[in-house]
């Protein structure tokens, strides 16, 4: 364990289109907690005409990029890096290119300055987020929702994670940015989706519930896709009010999905844990968690069924260095730290076990 002094961690987030940078310190028990310094690139420009992230695209900015955020970082800390505890940095999962770049500048600055390097997985970064802003012990239930991940999982521990439920074909966050590219409604397609739906009528719709009253945990959301595009070639889709009522009811089914597998998903929890805490925390993380009818339904689940809502602020949400930097304090408290040699992953599960994932 490492309890001797305050930790200062510089964190890297280059695994998708966010190039990022941060600053972030906590006394040697993780008491307070603080983001010192960030800066986020974002790259929503770049790929907005495509409707989409082009990897390629990605890893070009990161690599033009990457160096001057974290020398911004480290200016506006004003510290210098021999006061760095260590340097964490995503090594997977998430595009090979980005997540190259962001690990070889990480191990850069971890030789030059001999401090250790901590390799951090994306989702336990999501995962964790919570206590950078919170008081959150563990165990705790997360759903963890994003453009590439949609999961269940409990919170066992720092490293230590049981999955509950994943999506057996695309994340939650996919489902929005397609539909709102189907619809015309630009990128990235949750804003979009949702500022639509305000206007829409979420009940002219039927959509189908993939996975809804089924046993577990697990998600599907091609089958949604499918119907939606069925709906707007059937109507006379051009007019603005169709787009809305589709978009409304696209949302509403969404949460539907998100409430019933998060009602399993809490069932599973009490008998995981044996129901030891009198109201443990359900977390939602990622990006779709800025989404404001499906915060206010999980309040209401949570509120309903016992358990606490909590999410970190919208800022700790989408891509950002503070939440890897803050993995990478709670691993190194952990006496988690990584070899210069270790390998990026494109793929990583948090807990292999469940996926049967071989290394």
């Amino acid at each position: 364990m490492h309890q001797e002094q305050a930790i200062t961690m510089l964190g890297i987030e280059s695994s998708c289109d966010e190039t990022a940078a941060a600053i972030v310190r906590a006394d040697s028990d993780l008491s307070n907690p603080r983001i010192v310094s960030q800066a986020i690139l974002s790259q929503l420009e770049d790929h907005r005409p495509y409707g989409g992230v082009v990897p390629e695209i990605a890893a070009r900015a990161h690599l033009l990029h990457m160096d001057a955020l974290v020398e911004r970082v480290m200016t506006e800390a004003s510290i210098d890096y021999a006061e760095l505890t260590a340097v964490a940095a995503t090594s997977g999962p998430g595009l090979i290119g980005g997540v190259i770049i962001g690990m070889m500048t990480g191990k850069a600055v971890a030789l030059t300055h001999n401090i250790p390097y901590i390799g951090v997985n994306h989702l336990e970064g999501h995962a964790l987020s919570v206590r950078l802003v919170a008081s959150v012990p563990f165990p705790y239930l997360l759903l963890l929702i994003s453009g590439g991940h949609c999961q269940l999982l409990i919170v066992q521990d720092v490293n230590r994670y049981r999955l509950l439920g994943t999506t057996r074909d695309d994340a939650v966050g996919e489902a929005f940015d397609k539909t709102a590219k189907l619809l015309d409604l630009g990128y990235p397609g949750g804003p979009a989706i949702e500022k639509a739906a305000r206007g829409g009528d979420p009940a002219r719709f039927e959509f189908p519930l993939p996975m809804v009253g089924t046993e577990g945990c697990d998600f599907s959301f091609s089958g949604l896709k499918t119907a939606v595009r069925r709906a707007f070639e059937s109507e006379n889709a051009k007019q603005e009010n169709i787009k809305a009522d589709i978009a409304a009811s696209f949302q509403r089914t969404v949460g539907e999905i998100l409430m019933d597998r998060s009602l399993q998903a809490m069932d599973m929890f009490n008998k995981v844990t044996g129901g030891l805490k009198k109201e443990p925390a359900f977390v939602v993380a990622g990006g779709v968690a800025a989404n404001g009818e499906i915060r206010a339904r999980l309040t209401g689940l949570c509120a309903a069924n016992g358990f606490a809502f909590v999410a970190p602020p919208m800022s700790l949400c989408t891509d950002n260095a503070a939440m890897i930097a803050w993995a990478g304090v709670e691993r190194f408290r952990a006496g988690l730290t990584d070899d210069l040699s270790m390998a990026p992953r494109a793929r990583w599960p948090l807990d292999p076990d469940r996926l049967g994932f071989q290394q």
